[in-house]
């Protein structure tokens, strides 16, 4: 009554290896009871037989039974063979001979054909037939691997194969089974093939001249020529370096312009085009003109050729002349071949490099100062001279300020008084005329902020002045103007002291002298007398001074400063009345009295 009546799988994979195993449920899914024996014990039990006086006879285990599929894994007969194939389509070749491979797969009996892939061959390469069990005959069999041996012709789907070789695992696989292996055999090799990889003789080439064979023999072969075209002639000519290509295919010849970066020139691919360029012309017919006329073989009598080509030789293209004075290697060696030429040796067409020229500074021709005039001769678009950017950031707003005086014969210029200023920045002058009314002149700027430069000095090397150039009573001269300083800014006398190891003694002493008597002034008043009763005195001795007309201040200031030879600032009352006798000064009795015998010389 049982049904089912299969068995438990007992052969399984385990990291990749395969083994067998004990059933886990009997034939149909019946339930095993665990055994206590081992496998041994059982197979021994099974093969008991009846008792005899010396014990039972022990008889051997069979073997394990090992699947095909697992014996046979990975192991395959290959057979080295050929078939040959009619070709009805070509006049050349009538067969040909195709080398294959046939491989035999021992795990199920199956076979596959490979035929090695040929480059370019033009034929369905790769795998012939697929792997799979091929039929034998129409009885049903299969082919079987002791069928196969060397030696022996095997038919399969209407192809006859014919085997030739093997490897070694193949041989020493048949011959364990007992099958003689046949004597391999030499492969056959295709005749087409063979004759294709024999070397062609060259065919004798004819005398005339055949275009279409200078095609197949020449073509993608360029000789090439570096040629310079003088165009020095025209107007704004020059030498263009240019490489002319001759192409040996069909004699034209082309000519490209090397073109350089920023050459100024546009950057046009092609000076002439490919075309046969003639060489000689036959005599024209002048009635026709020849601007319109088609070139053909009839109107050249000669058309440029290899041979007219060479290194240091000249040609003419179109009116154009070029000088050939290199070509490449490939150039080089077919001169070698077809002339005989050996000295390919370059022609020098470098330009000799042009005596530099120096540059000549013009004179300075008196607008801004030489060193801004100077940048219209070095450059065209002329750049502002650099400042000393340190310097301008530690004398920011740092100005010394002076009196001065103009030194002109004009009489209404004489007591006309200008501010001078000088700017420790960037060592620049400006001079302010302060307005006085009713003088007729409007005063204001007289000279905007400049650098101005010293009396003899010269235009290519100016020296401009300092401030130890300014002392009181020196002249300075401002583009052809003399100023006398007469008076200077407190300022002035507190940065020389300040930075006294800049300056010379005598710059400094100047200045110190100058203010000395104002010091004294201070010191008087400080003493103890009423700065207004002060004041009302050197008013009233103003006036009686400005009775005295002419009255020269400044060589009267200059004898007091003459006997004060301690510079102290105080004269005694001997000196005192001898100036004042000197310069025709009234002493008045009262205005004596008021006066200290030793008071300030600036009072008196």
């Amino acid at each position: 009554q049982r049904t089912s009546f299969h068995r438990s799988q007992t052969l399984d994979f385990k990291n990749g290896y395969a083994f067998s195993r004990l059933p886990r449920e009997g034939v149909g899914g019946e339930t095993l009871f665990a055994n206590q024996l081992s496998q041994d014990e059982l197979d021994d039990l099974c093969t008991k037989g009846a008792t005899l006086t010396y014990g039972q006879v022990k008889r051997s285990a069979p073997s394990r039974f090992t699947p095909a599929f697992v014996a046979y894994d990975k192991k395959v007969l290959k057979f080295d063979a050929y078939f040959q194939e009619e070709v009805a389509t070509s006049a050349e070749e009538h067969y040909r001979i195709r080398q294959v491979g046939l491989y035999y797969y021992l795990e199920d009996d199956s076979m596959c054909i490979i035929e090695p892939k040929v480059k370019n061959s033009g034929l369905l390469q790769g795998k012939l037939m697929r792997r799979h069990r091929v039929p034998k005959n129409e009885q049903g069999d299969y082919y079987h691997w002791k069928d196969l041996n060397l030696g022996i012709d095997l038919t399969m789907y209407g192809r006859t194969y014919r085997l030739v070789n093997c490897d070694s695992f193949t041989k020493v696989f048949l011959e364990s089974q007992g099958i003689v292996v046949n004597p391999p055999e030499e492969m056959v090799l295709d005749p087409y093939t063979e004759q294709r990889r024999t070397p062609v003789q060259k065919p004798i080439v004819p005398a005339g001249p055949d275009p279409f064979r200078q095609f197949l023999t020449y073509d993608t072969k360029v000789l090439r020529f570096y040629a310079i075209w003088d165009d020095t002639n025209c107007p704004f000519g020059d030498h263009h370096p240019c490489i002319i290509h001759y192409f040996l295919a069909d004699d034209t010849v082309e000519v490209r312009e090397v073109h350089k970066k920023n050459d100024g020139r546009d950057p046009f691919p092609v000076l002439m085009r490919r075309q046969r360029l003639p060489k000689i012309f036959v005599d024209k017919n002048k009635n026709f003109p020849s601007c319109v006329l088609e070139i053909t073989d009839h109107e050249v009598q000669e058309w440029y050729s290899p041979k007219d080509f060479g290194i240091g030789k000249t040609v003419t293209f179109l009116g154009r002349t070029f000088l050939i004075y290199d070509c490449d290697k490939f150039t080089q060696d077919f001169y070698r071949e077809k002339y005989g030429i050996t000295d390919f040796q370059p022609v020098d067409v470098d330009k000799k490099p042009l005596a530099k020229v120096p540059q000549v500074i013009p004179p300075y021709n008196g607008f801004g100062i030489p060193e801004d005039s100077l940048q219209n001769c070095l450059s065209l678009f002329p750049k502002p001279p650099r400042k000393d950017i340190i310097k301008m950031l530690e004398n920011n707003l740092k100005v010394l300020r002076y009196q001065v005086a103009l030194e002109s014969p004009v009489p209404e210029d004489k007591n006309r008084r200008f501010i001078l200023s000088y700017f420790l920045s960037d060592d620049t002058i400006g001079i302010y005329e302060p307005p006085v009314k009713n003088s007729g002149i409007p005063g204001g700027k007289y000279l905007k902020r400049t650098k101005v430069t010293k009396p003899g000095s010269t235009p290519e090397n100016p020296i401009y002045y300092e401030p130890s150039d300014f002392t009181i009573g020196s002249t300075i001269e401002v583009f052809g103007h003399r100023f006398v300083i007469t008076d200077a800014d407190e300022y002035v006398l507190n940065y020389l002291e300040r930075n006294a190891e800049s300056f010379p003694a005598a710059t400094v002493q100047s200045i110190r002298d100058h203010f000395l008597p104002r010091k004294v002034v201070v010191e008087t008043a400080s003493s103890g007398i009423p700065k207004k009763d002060l004041d009302d005195l050197i008013v009233e001795v103003q006036k009686q001074l400005k009775l005295q007309e002419p009255f020269n201040t400044r060589k009267f200031h200059e004898a007091f400063h003459h006997f004060d030879k301690e510079g102290s600032g105080f004269l005694d009352k001997a000196r005192f009345l001898n100036v004042c006798d000197r310069f025709n000064v009234p002493t008045s009795t009262i205005l004596l009295k008021k006066v200290r015998w030793k008071g300030c010389c600036t009072c008196g």
